[in-house]
C-alpha cells in the first residue's frame, strides 16, 4: 500500500474521529470484525478496532455519545469535554495506522491527524452552538443524526477508497480556512463597532 493511499485512510479516520470518535472507531471495528472488510498489508495495524473489548467500550460511549448529543446545550458540554479526547483519538488511530514506518513519517501522520482531528471537532462544536441558539430541537437533532450517518459512511470510505478520501480531507481543511477566516473578520469587525461609536463626536 503506497504512502499516498495510507495518508487518505489515516486522515480520513482522524477527520471523522474529531467529528465523532468512538462511532468511527465501531464502524471500523465490526466491519472488520465481521469480515464486512479485509485489511491489506499496510493496515494491519487497524486489527486491533475488531478486539471485542474495543468494541464494547466504543459501543458504551457511543450509546453515551449518541443520546447526549441530541439534548441542546447537554452536546455542548459534552463536546466541551471531548475537546481534547476527539483530537487525542484522531492522533492514536493514525499512528495505529502508519505504525510500521519511519520515526519521522509516525510524527508526521500522528501530528497531521491529531490537527486534522482537532478542526474536525473544532467545526462540529462551533455548528452546534450555533444551532443551540434555536429553541427548537428539530435541527439539532437532525445535525447530529447527519454527523452519526457521515462517522460511518465516511470511515469506511477512508478504508476503502483512501485517495478520495484524501481528496475531500483537504477540501475539508481548505473549506475551514476559509469559514474560519470570515468568522474572525466578522468578530473583529463587532468589536471594532462600538470602539468606534464610543469616539465619535456626540
Amino acid at each position: 500500500m503506497d504512502i499516498l493511499a495510507l495518508l487518505g485512510t489515516a486522515t480520513g479516520i482522524a477527520l471523522f474521529s474529531g467529528l465523532r470518535l468512538y462511532t468511527t472507531i465501531l464502524a471500523i471495528g465490526l466491519a472488520l470484525r465481521f469480515g464486512s472488510f479485509h485489511l491489506p498489508q499496510g493496515l494491519a495495524g487497524l486489527s486491533v478496532l475488531a478486539d471485542w473489548r474495543v468494541l464494547a467500550i466504543a459501543a458504551a460511549c457511543f450509546v453515551v455519545e449518541f443520546l447526549a448529543d441530541k439534548i441542546p446545550l447537554v452536546d455542548t458540554v459534552w463536546d466541551g469535554i471531548h475537546t481534547f479526547i476527539r483530537p487525542i483519538g484522531a492522533a492514536v488511530l493514525g499512528y495505529t495506522v502508519i505504525g510500521n514506518y519511519d520515526p519521522w513519517i509516525q510524527v508526521a501522520i500522528v501530528l497531521a491527524c491529531g490537527g486534522i482531528g482537532f478542526t474536525a471537532h473544532s467545526a462540529k462544536a462551533g455548528t452546534r452552538v450555533i444551532l443551540n441558539q434555536s429553541p427548537e430541537p428539530i435541527s439539532n437533532i437532525g445535525a447530529s443524526l447527519v454527523e452519526d450517518l457521515f462517522a460511518v459512511g465516511g470511515s469506511l470510505i477512508a478504508l476503502t477508497h483512501p485517495l478520495l478520501m484524501l481528496g475531500g480531507v483537504v477540501v475539508f481543511l481548505l473549506v475551514f480556512a476559509f469559514l474560519a477566516r470570515k468568522i474572525v473578520h466578522l468578530l473583529i469587525g463587532r468589536f471594532r463597532r462600538p470602539r468606534g461609536d464610543m469616539n465619535a463626536p456626540s
